[in-house]
């Protein structure tokens, strides 16, 4: 299951890409004299698009075979066992995963409405005391009406 971006950061990240590729441009097509910098407002350009389009593919988080996986190009990867998170702290809207090796911070506002209604059931689910945890415990009664 993949944990979307906002299309909003999606978009960003392009319309700045396109916007440098056309800086660049127009800067090696008007200038007689070519610097190294009109170069560098392309790389940029292509940088920016490069990374919209592994945004576009990867998306924020992957959850699959029991891990949770935050993407980052250049090799900001990181990987929790689900079951091996001890701690979730909430703090400004963030959740910080923690284990007893490592920490996952996840950026909620950068998460698409529906996939951190996705995200919070997965955490939610995950067998953790109330003090170990914002999400409260579901309350329920059973077939006997015995609150649980």
């Amino acid at each position: 299951m993949k944990i979307k971006f906002k299309k909003k950061i999606l978009r960003v990240n392009l319309i700045l890409g396109l916007v440098w590729i056309v800086l660049g441009t127009l800067s090696i097509v008007t200038n007689d004299e070519l610097r190294w910098t009109d170069y560098g407002y392309l790389v940029i350009g292509i940088l920016y698009v490069g990374h919209y389009l592994y945004d576009l593919t990867n998306q924020y988080l992957t959850i699959e075979n029991g891990a949770i996986r935050k993407n980052g190009l250049y090799g900001f990867r990181k990987k929790i066992i689900l079951n091996e998170i001890n701690w979730i702290k909430k703090f400004a809207g963030d959740y910080t995963l923690k284990t007893e090796q490592m920490e996952l911070k996840i950026n909620t506002e950068l998460i698409d409405k529906d996939s951190l209604m996705e995200l919070n059931k997965i955490l939610a689910e995950l067998n953790l005391p109330p003090e170990k945890t914002p999400f409260p415990k579901p309350i329920y009664q059973d077939a006997q009406g015995v609150t649980k």
